[in-house]
């Protein structure tokens, strides 16, 4: 697979908010992981699809209502193909979390009950956490963590004890959103199927920042977010083997998703279908497609290289001062994240010194309190890295901590 080194000052300028001032600055947009920014060819197939496309899917017989069928179902094809997946597997949703949900809710509450165990991670975001909280309470089955070492991994020795019986599910993140730790997903499920555990992955940090193939990884759910991923808020898939999807109940009822309605029973659309109640976000998938075609065209393992010496960048030039601590796995094992606190100052004093220097970075807890549990503190700065991003961030971001330690009588620059 040839990786094509991208210029990321050109790519830039596709990006039209990046051309924003923020508080006089240029913008250093350093919170990808939250949200990515959207390409103009983004917003076009956005506007576009209204000109030219508005219409319900599914439904109508004119031209405006096919127009639009195709488009979202075209979205769908190209979103499996994306991920080296089949189509019929490929559940539109808002986004990963309502995702994962769909898997608890459908899949695991009607299988499990007393005796039989979840095993999630501590560095699961709360959307691959609390939903199986939910199920356990709801079900009575047990839930058991996987704890972190302080190198930011996972404790294999424990993770490989706990996949034995009684588990019936594991749920993993395929990147963590606060290390950047990167889980070897195809061996899990390796290490998961032959005990007969099914496998339910949080993807949002991996699809837009490194090539996945869900054949060779072989999970059994998959979900991730497309506003992460360059594409519009409120689009988003869940991949569930066609077998499993056709096994399990509809998670919402009422338009689309039904093939017969009488007042004494309901029966249900062909899988993806059925999982899809309601008028979807046909603008969004549009926006998609354009996402899409756009990381295609950058390359998927160019992404994931230039991501990569961002990171390690970051981590020479910010990470190595004296005053910083930093959590999560060596610049070379991690994806896209910088996660780290200043001595003696507040994550969230940080963010808005550096928000007043341009530099738009995430302070708190990440929605991932449990981590945050383990790692013994309250919250942490992140700089995550996009396409998009040069090394001129990095040296934005590593002036503008200067300025706090100023603030904040620490000096100049350490280290």
């Amino acid at each position: 697979m040839s990786v094509t080194a991208l210029d990321a000052a050109r790519l830039r300028g596709d990006f039209p908010i990046l051309a924003e001032e923020v508080n006089g600055h240029r913008l250093a947009y350093l919170d990808s992981a939250a949200t990515s920014q959207k390409p103009q060819a983004v917003l076009d197939a956005i506007v576009d699809y209204y000109r030219t496309a508005n219409a319900n899917v599914h439904r109508g017989v004119h031209a405006l209502a096919e127009r639009a069928t195709d488009l979202f179902e075209e979205a769908r094809v190209r979103t499996a193909a994306f991920v080296g997946a089949d189509p019929a597997g490929v559940v539109f949703v808002r986004n990963t979390t309502e995702g994962l949900n769909l898997v608890a809710r459908a899949f695991a509450e009607p299988r499990l009950g007393p005796g039989d165990r979840i095993v999630v991670t501590e560095m699961e975001h709360h959307s691959n956490f609390v939903p199986w909280q939910m199920v356990r309470d709801r079900t009575g089955c047990d839930l058991a963590v996987v704890p972190v070492g302080t190198d930011g991994r996972l404790d294999g020795d424990r993770l490989e004890r706990l996949l034995t019986r009684p588990t019936r599910l594991l749920a993993v993140a395929h990147v963590s959103n606060v290390l950047g730790t990167i889980n070897d997903i195809a061996t899990l499920t390796r290490m998961a199927h032959r005990e007969g555990i099914v496998v339910c992955v949080d993807g949002a940090q991996a699809v837009p920042r490194m090539p996945v193939d869900l054949g060779q990884l072989d999970a059994d759910f998959y979900a991730f977010s497309g506003h992460k991923m360059l594409g519009p808020t409120g689009i988003g898939a869940v991949w569930g083997r066609p077998e499993l999807l056709e096994s399990m109940p509809p998670f919402l009822g009422g338009g689309n998703m039904i093939e017969v309605v009488t007042p004494e029973r309901t029966t249900w659309n062909a899988v993806p279908h059925k999982f899809e109640a309601g008028t979807p976000d046909i603008a969004g998938a549009a926006g998609l497609i354009a996402a899409i075609d756009y990381l295609e065209q950058v390359g998927m393992p160019s992404v994931q290289a230039h991501e990569a010496m961002l990171t390690s960048y970051a981590h020479e030039v910010i990470g190595a001062a004296a005053d910083i601590t930093r959590y999560g796995p060596s610049a070379g094992d991690a994806s896209g994240v910088l996660s780290f606190n200043l001595a003696g100052v507040h994550p969230h004093d940080v963010g808005t010194i550096l928000d007043r220097e341009g530099v738009a970075v995430r302070a708190g807890h990440h929605c991932c309190q449990p981590l945050m549990h383990r790692l013994g503190v309250a919250a942490t700065v992140r700089a995550s890295f996009a396409l998009y991003n040069t090394a001129a961030d990095v040296d934005q971001m590593a002036r503008a901590l200067d300025r706090v330690r100023r603030v904040f009588g620490g000096g100049g620059a350490s280290g």
